[in-house]
């Protein structure tokens, strides 16, 4: 049987700091017998040509795979290949509102997904947005970056100009992260921080590995509900009153703390779930 190809595709940064795991990922393709091939994104050029999609390698023509892993938060690249009948993973539509923290809250908004009020700011945020304190947040960033808590006015000079959404802040200094795998919750992990309002492990937090509780899963599974995840990181901040309310979901979620938490093997269940996917 013909094996399925497929592309992984990075951005050549951040492909230097996941060298790891995509090592990983890409001995775990050729034990499921994937033919997996890495690619650097500025490496691929795309474009139409008399009417037809292409994709090009070093300006190069290149045999299209079956599926393409895209881990460089590129939707439009993303979208690109879709519309060239490559399965993609996770899809341009996940991509386009996972990175986007205000297209992730107006979306799930209508669902009765609890979140925090946020504001859309038109630009930088300003002191009428919100009574102080509140949480302002780039919307593309990523990984805790681009996150300030602003208790005054003057704390809004070091916002550099850019979008923002600016929230009511919940608990600080905890959050949980929930690693899905298509419709599947495969672990929680809950991150803490005595020293900052951020809890992320990447930043100088705890975690450890977390329960879910059983209304807990069923707010989980509605945000699963309205999407066709591949590999996704969903995070939740605490109300006041303990409750859950969604934060932000991580497109290109990594899986430090649950390796370093468990023994689950994430990558190889997220290929396996890929070649399913091919295969039905």
């Amino acid at each position: 049987m013909k094996k399925q190809v497929g592309w992984l595709i990075y951005n050549r940064e951040d492909a230097v700091k996941n060298q790891g795991y995509i090592d990983w990922m890409l001995d775990e393709a050729s034990k499921l017998d994937l033919d997996l091939h890495f690619y650097h994104r500025e490496d691929l050029r795309i474009g139409h040509r008399s009417n037809e999609l292409y994709v090009e390698h070093a300006a190069q023509p290149i045999a299209l795979p079956d599926f393409a892993i895209v881990r460089a938060i590129d939707p439009f690249l993303t979208r690109q290949l879709e519309q060239m009948g490559i399965a993609c993973f996770n899809s341009s539509f996940v991509s386009e509102i996972a990175n986007d923290k205000a297209r992730t809250h107006q979306y799930l908004s209508s669902m009765g997904i609890p979140m925090a009020d946020t504001i859309y700011c038109n630009g930088k945020p300003n002191a009428d947005d919100m009574e102080f304190p509140f949480i302002a947040k780039e919307t593309r960033g990523r990984g805790g970056k681009q996150v300030y808590l602003i208790e005054h006015a003057d704390d809004l000079a070091e916002l550099n100009d850019g979008n923002w959404i600016v929230q009511k802040p919940g608990l600080f200094g905890k959050d949980i992260r929930v690693f899905v795998v298509g419709k599947k919750v495969k672990a929680a992990v809950l991150r803490e921080s005595a020293s900052s309002f951020k809890a992320n492990y990447t930043l100088g937090g705890s975690a450890s590995i977390y329960e879910l509780t059983a209304s807990d899963l069923a707010l989980v599974e509605r945000v699963i509900e309205a999407f066709d995840f591949g590999l996704v990181g969903i995070d939740f901040i605490f109300a006041e009153d303990g409750s859950l309310m969604l934060n932000e979901i991580e497109d290109v979620v990594g899986s430090r703390t649950l390796s370093a938490l468990s023994d689950i093997n994430i990558v190889s269940e997220y290929l396996t779930f890929i070649k399913e996917s091919l295969s039905s």
